[in-house]
């Protein structure tokens, strides 16, 4: 079964194109390395009457919004040995300089798929 890598972070809006175009020089890299996929999503419908929305989670401010993401990948293994490419990768060097979004309050994580149907 196939893994992932999947993060939840808060993006101001104002940062949301600067976002964007981090994260597709990002899954260039990644995609380069073997990532079978690199998706991004921004919040749309996150006012849920269930369970703790993401805005909620995230503890967002005004003028933020949720952002999640997630790579795919063959196996750990196969995901550990391209976050090591990647992240070697000198393209990163320039992209980690300064990130449009708040570190500090990113969650993120490394999950085995176990339904895909």
């Amino acid at each position: 079964m196939n893994y992932i890598d999947a993060f939840v972070l808060p993006v101001p809006t104002k940062n949301i194109a600067a976002y964007r175009a981090m994260s597709r020089k990002a899954g260039r890299i990644w995609r380069k390395h073997g990532a079978l996929g690199f998706f991004e999503t921004v919040g749309d419908d996150l006012t849920v009457p269930m369970g703790l929305p993401f805005p909620k989670l995230l503890k967002l401010k005004k003028g933020e919004v949720a952002v999640f993401s997630w790579i795919l990948y063959k196996s750990r293994a196969h995901r550990d040995r391209v976050n090591g490419l990647a992240m070697k990768d000198p393209a990163m060097d320039a992209m980690t300089k300064k990130m449009p979004f708040d570190i500090d309050r990113m969650s993120m994580g490394g999950f085995k798929v176990f339904v895909d149907v």
